[in-house]
């Protein structure tokens, strides 16, 4: 059975989307395409394993406090591949 992180939705206006998601090991967000541009902030250290489209897998750690954007369009399932929980916040630009 597949364990789903929990996402906490913080602010949602005509700007932006803010989404806190914490996952315990081996949870995941499940496949998803970003319908906007998204800056991620890592609150924990997030050991994560990125599924791609093609069967494709990334295994990325992101540190606590660092953060990186994405365009619109990017497909992937995310999933905490470390051995303790991970958090990180989503914020999406309209």
């Amino acid at each position: 059975m597949t364990m789903t992180c929990t996402a906490t939705q913080l602010i949602d206006d005509a700007r932006v989307r803010v989404t806190r998601f914490d996952f315990a090991p081996g949870q995941q967000t499940g496949w998803h395409t970003h319908g906007f541009d998204y800056v991620i902030t890592a609150v924990t250290d997030c050991h994560m394993r990125l599924e791609l489209p093609g069967g494709e897998v990334n295994e990325v750690t992101v540190p606590a406090g660092a953060a990186y954007r994405r365009q619109e369009g990017v497909e992937h399932n995310v999933i905490n591949g470390g051995d303790a929980t991970m958090s990180f916040v989503e914020v999406e630009l309209k």
